[in-house]
């Protein structure tokens, strides 16, 4: 066997001993550049994926005007230059790029694929379209499963995020090429693990095993070193290598990276990516199995190669998550450039004075007034509210954002931006993009659906008839869950009595940034924002334990984030993880803050000062 690939009987579930997963997209927007050195290196599965939650709004409007439209063009166009050696190594493709059009994406990419005159099959997994079902679950009553709102009169999407299997049986088939809708990102993965290893549907272990393999190979190279707290180590950010998992049957893996490539395979890297948005990580629900990251194990085994184990998985739950999205009205974002002492100041009044003069054209027309208006100057460290060290800067960008249900008055305010230039403040160098456009504000919208409820999964390959997939229902056992909460409340209540004992002494402390002890990672989810800390060295995360806490957290974040915060404990990674609601302003397309992902959060929460035992801060 070569890279672990039966030479006969290629497509048999179950018959490999290994398989090489690299993961060659992290999103719409990602760079091809990962393809050729993962092809070069010799995976067996070239793992791609497009779909972040408001992106299936963005190809719904484009399916609107176009039929054959709907999935992100740059699939087809990054593989088209690789087919030739994706058919010679006989490598699998496996991605969620069919969006909302799973079947144009198909088409297109057959179309090169029969003027190359290549031997590959390409198969599309469908069934996580619920936009039939709308109607009659918005009739029974199903709320928004955080603000408890009702499903809105007109949607533009609604897709659950189906599971593995639909992946695995396409493969099982002959698919070369397995093209998806909405699915969970890591199943990516996962369905390929299950069709080479025979994986079952109580195999939790393996199953979030898989999970987890998935999950650090979604981002792409941000497993490699991309966004990581340390940046200046990541050597050559230009020729960065993407991902590869090396993955056994018994769910074991080790993660690295194509030789000769650039980015940085660490426990430190890798630990960054296992905690990325994710909430409680004893209990990530996945369509297959709950996976428990708590006490995920890193081990440096060589350059560039990292062992991961200790994942547990158990049984999935009753129901599936759904991302549904709909417009809720309009929006304009003007970008102005002023220079000069006071910038600040003058900025600020520079968008008090824009609006003031747009509401009153509105109310000379007997129009509404804008249903929100957001004003943040950049280079001011606006996005660090009340904490700012900047207020002195002398070059800004005004970026100010309204909000209203009709495009007409967002282009009567974009009108007068011009006149900024001429009416206000000296040194009002330039618009940034010229004169705002109306775009349409899109607002997430998930709910839970239960399993029963859901269509089967269909897998077409080439032009045969569909195979149905029914979606693999929880078994009959006693919910797991409350023995993963009595293990967490095992492991908090052992962790406060060493904590507690090791600050009851009299030991002489200094005052740090917490950066100095560890490192961080943020990511939305929704209008939440996860920030995972992780300690530098294991010994320190006792002590470090008590002083991040949630009130000292909250006081922190105080004027960014407007929910509650939980924390998490993560004893295998020594880290702890806030999950922070209502953080993001909405978060995604609906937010109007600059920081819409929550990504600068994780950098924010390093600057929180803590105490330590002077000992520590020993040059």
């Amino acid at each position: 066997m070569s890279n672990g690939q039966p030479t006969a009987g290629r497509f048999t579930r179950g018959r490999w001993d290994v398989l090489r997963i690299g993961g060659a997209s992290g999103a719409w927007g990602d760079s091809p550049i990962g393809i050729g050195p993962l092809l070069a290196a010799g995976v067996d599965i070239l793992m791609m994926d497009y779909l972040a939650e408001v992106t299936m709004s963005l190809l719904a409007r484009a399916r609107a005007k176009d039929p054959e439209a709907g999935y992100p063009p740059d699939f087809v166009s990054y593989l088209s230059p690789h087919l030739n050696e994706i058919a010679r190594r006989r490598v699998r493709v496996v991605t969620n790029a069919g969006g909302v059009n799973p079947q144009a994406c198909k088409r297109a990419l057959e179309q090169l694929i029969a003027q190359s005159g290549l031997p590959l099959k390409v198969a599309v997994v469908e069934g996580d379209d619920l936009m039939p079902m709308l109607d009659s679950l918005r009739a029974e009553g199903t709320r928004e499963w955080q603000t408890g709102e009702p499903i809105p009169p007109k949607m533009l999407t609604a897709n659950a995020y189906l599971g593995a299997e639909p992946i695995a049986v396409a493969l099982d088939a002959g698919a070369d090429i397995v093209i998806t809708g909405r699915c969970v990102d890591s199943a990516l993965a996962l369905g390929a693990l299950i069709h080479a290893f025979g994986w079952q549907g109580h195999d939790y272990d393996r199953l979030a095993a898989g999970s987890l393999v998935g999950h650090l190979l979604e981002c792409g190279p941000q497993a490699t070193g991309g966004l990581l707290t340390d940046w200046r180590e990541v050597p050559d950010w230009a020729s960065i290598g993407y991902p590869i998992a090396t993955c056994q049957p018994d769910g074991s893996f080790t993660l690295g990276k194509p030789a000769s490539t650039g980015g940085l395979v660490t426990p430190q890297t890798v630990a960054e990516q296992v905690l990325y948005e994710v909430g409680d990580p004893a209990a990530y629900v996945l369509p297959d199995v709950v996976a428990d990251f708590s006490q995920v194990h890193l081990e440096q085994v060589g350059l560039d190669c990292v062992r991961v184990t200790g994942v547990r998985g158990y049984p999935p739950t009753s129901s599936l998550k759904v991302s549904a999205t709909w417009q809720s009205g309009w929006r304009a974002t003007a970008m102005i450039v002023i220079i000069g002492e006071e910038a600040v100041a003058k900025a600020e009044r520079s968008a008090d004075a824009l609006v003031k003069r747009a509401r009153t054209l509105f109310q000379s027309l007997q129009w509404p007034d804008f249903d929100a208006v957001h004003v943040e100057v950049l280079g001011a460290e606006a996005s660090y509210g009340r904490r700012t060290r900047a207020r002195g800067t002398r070059e800004v960008v005004l970026r100010l954002v309204v909000d209203h249900r009709d495009p007409k008055a967002l282009n009567l305010f974009a009108r007068e931006v011009g006149s900024s230039a001429l009416s206000f403040a000296q040194g009002t160098a330039a618009l940034i993009g010229g004169r705002p456009k109306p775009t349409p504000i899109v607002r997430l919208f998930s709910f839970l659906v239960d399993k029963h409820r859901m269509p089967d999964s269909t897998v077409q390959i080439g032009s045969d008839s569909r195979l149905t997939v029914p979606l693999p229902l929880p078994v009959d056992v006693p919910l797991e869950r409350p023995r993963i909460e009595a293990r967490q409340a095992a492991d908090t209540s052992g962790a406060s009595q060493h904590s507690a004992a090791s600050l009851s002494t009299d030991r002489a402390t200094c005052r740090v940034p917490l950066r100095r002890f560890a490192h961080a990672r943020s990511g939305d989810k929704g209008d939440s924002v996860n920030v995972a800390i992780l300690c530098r060295e294991p010994e320190h995360f006792a002590w470090l334990r008590d002083q991040v806490t949630v009130a000292r957290v909250s006081e922190h974040f105080a004027d960014r984030v407007h929910g509650p915060i939980e924390r998490f404990e993560v004893p295998g990674l020594h880290a702890l993880n806030f999950l922070m609601h209502r953080a993001l302003g909405g978060g995604g397309m609906a937010s109007r803050q600059i920081d819409a992902l929550g990504k600068a959060y994780g950098q924010q929460a390093l600057e929180l000062e803590i105490e330590v035992p002077a000992e520590w801060c020993a040059p």
